[in-house]
């Protein structure tokens, strides 16, 4: 496959470009152009520029607003809400993060909800923002029903990714990842570079095993562990949908009407302060949490993140990443 090299600034550029061609506002265009770049720069490459085709499919079906402003509503509790007002979420997030790190810090606990929004993008930069602040963080969204529960054939949850994140000094302990056996993007992925599935993360159209990605595609797309992460699945229905008074995935495919458009519907963030949780003794805590880190890595055992941590340091150190030379070119013909 031929590849095409770009720098960070180039790779931040064709976001750019891209998302002003289709419509985007300015502040939405900064917001979404630098998550992508950094999902880009991770060599996170479902959740990088690939995903601009999402951004562009939602715009042309009229019903995202490329120009709105998050409202917040803040009170003199823990909790934040941030009405996106039909518009992709990211621009929300960044506008109510400063809230609830003041929230988290003044209570201990905190959280976030984020309604009426398209989500498309990854969890883990907005967590690891989080414990950037020395804080704890959970969060969760569902998407369209895309997958079966376990012992099913038909699709009712959604991927429902959960990212958690932990403070350390250097690099911090986050995880992101789909309920889903894959993730929807990774199955687009392989649709486009024409590769075959790996057995069970995908059912067809009539309930049936299949490792035809356009089967998958028509069909429906498996849980991570059978019954647990279906369990795990419905729990994110429920703490991003109606706790938060915002739709399930269901709901969300239904209100997509059969249109190729990002995922409408909300996202919880959750934020945990240490030092008061503990009581004081996040030296101690910090400790502990790292005789544990040190346990798993001494059995040779990886992290999660740390094969993203060194993408991103080889990325820096050489001064560029590496994408596919005809998604470059698709993506010049949609920046156009």
């Amino acid at each position: 496959m031929t590849m095409r090299r770009l720098s960070r600034d180039e790779v931040h550029g064709l976001a750019t470009r891209t998302l002003q061609a289709v419509g985007y506002g300015p502040r939405h265009v900064q917001a979404i152009a630098d998550m992508l770049t950094t999902c880009q720069m991770d060599d996170c490459q479902s959740h990088g520029l690939f995903r601009l085709f999402m951004c562009a499919e939602t715009t042309r079906t009229g019903r995202v607003d490329p120009q709105a402003d998050p409202a917040l509503t803040l009170d003199d509790s823990a909790v934040v809400r941030a009405d996106a007002g039909g518009a992709i979420s990211l621009l929300a997030v960044q506008v109510a993060m400063p809230h609830l790190v003041d929230r988290a810090k003044r209570f201990g606990v905190a959280a976030l909800a984020v309604t009426r929004c398209y989500h498309f993008s990854a969890l883990w930069p907005e967590v690891e923002q989080l414990t950037g602040h020395g804080l704890s963080a959970l969060s969760m969204t569902p998407s369209h029903a895309w997958v079966a529960p376990a012992g099913g054939t038909r699709g009712a949850l959604g991927t429902n990714p959960i990212s958690f994140g932990w403070p350390r000094n250097g690099d911090p302990f986050v995880f992101d990842f789909a309920t889903s056996a894959f993730a929807r993007g990774e199955i687009e992925l392989y649709r486009r570079e024409k590769k075959t599935l790996p057995e069970g993360v995908a059912l067809d159209a009539n309930g049936q095993p299949t490792t035809d990605p356009e089967a998958a595609m028509d069909g429906a797309m498996c849980t991570f562990g059978s019954y647990k992460g279906s369990a795990l699945s419905l729990m994110v229905e429920l703490m991003a949908g109606p706790l938060i008074g915002d739709l399930t995935s269901l709901d969300s495919m239904a209100y997509a009407e059969g249109r190729p458009e990002a995922p409408y519907h909300g996202q919880i963030l959750l934020a945990f302060d240490p030092d008061r949780l503990s009581g004081g003794a996040v030296a101690d805590s910090d400790a502990r949490a790292e005789r544990l880190f040190a346990e798993i890595g001494g059995q040779g055992a990886r992290l999660p993140s740390e094969r993203r941590y060194a993408a991103r340091a080889r990325n820096a150190a050489r001064g560029y990443v590496e994408i596919s030379e005809t998604l470059y070119q698709d993506l010049l013909a949609l920046s156009s």
